[in-house]
């Protein structure tokens, strides 16, 4: 099958990051955007054939034996990601990639921001007596974002119907993983405060909509290397 990186939407990209990626040891990262007047396509497949990205589950093995890293590319409209596990890389040389020209960075240091979402690898949980807390990845809010939504609901706090709230907490767009829950919760609590002061009536958590829903991962456009795609067109 041929190697599939381009996301359907923004949340696939944050689903496919913290469902699998995160998860498999694909910790350290480099963001970047296709620059100005460059073809995407021709973009995507210099970057997937120089770091060795399209190969088969069964190459990828016989790397982390040898102590070698493995990388995964995905990209959402003009930016991308490149993702890399522990081991030797060429990613991880001082060097600096095109595009934003950032160096690798940790998820576990320095979360991924993309699209409003902040997305880390971090123990968390409840840690009984002589066991180790488990990492899991965490999507949460990114702290300006969560900033812009409290001052936006501050000020309709007070300025708005319960009805018109509860159609405004409804329409939040950031998928509900369970920092987001306790974001979104906590900001109904301070809405409730503001509006309990006025008197106002108050809202449940139901207007939240806090189940959180699969969304679809990869576009169906198409990802075959440019000599194909003209081939294909003549």
């Amino acid at each position: 099958m041929k190697y599939r990186y381009l996301a359907a939407s923004s949340e696939g990209v944050v689903q496919l990051i913290a469902a699998s990626y995160l998860r498999h040891g694909y910790h350290w990262y480099v963001t970047g955007s296709i620059p100005a007047g460059k073809k995407p396509l021709a973009v995507d497949q210099k970057l997937i054939d120089k770091y060795q990205i399209d190969i088969s589950e069964w190459a990828r093995s016989q790397r982390r034996k040898r102590g070698l890293a493995n990388a995964q590319y995905i990209r959402c409209n003009e930016w991308f990601i490149l993702l890399v596990t522990a081991g030797h890389h060429q990613l991880k040389s001082p060097s600096k990639l095109g595009g934003e020209g950032e160096s690798l960075k940790d998820c576990r240091r320095v979360p991924i921001k993309f699209s409003g979402y902040s997305i880390s690898y971090r123990q968390c949980g409840v840690c009984k007596p002589g066991s180790v807390l488990k990492w899991h990845a965490h999507v949460r809010i990114e702290r300006d974002a969560y900033m812009k939504l409290k001052s936006h609901f501050e000020y309709l706090a007070v300025h708005r119907s319960a009805e018109n709230l509860r159609l405004e907490f409804a329409a939040i767009p950031y998928v509900r993983y369970a920092p987001v829950r306790r974001q979104l919760l906590n900001l109904l609590r301070h809405v409730n405060k503001l509006r309990q002061h006025r008197g106002f009536e108050l809202l449940t958590h139901h207007c939240l909509a806090l189940r959180r829903k699969p969304f679809k991962v990869f576009s169906e456009v198409s990802t075959a290397p440019l000599a194909e795609q003209e081939e294909g067109s003549l």
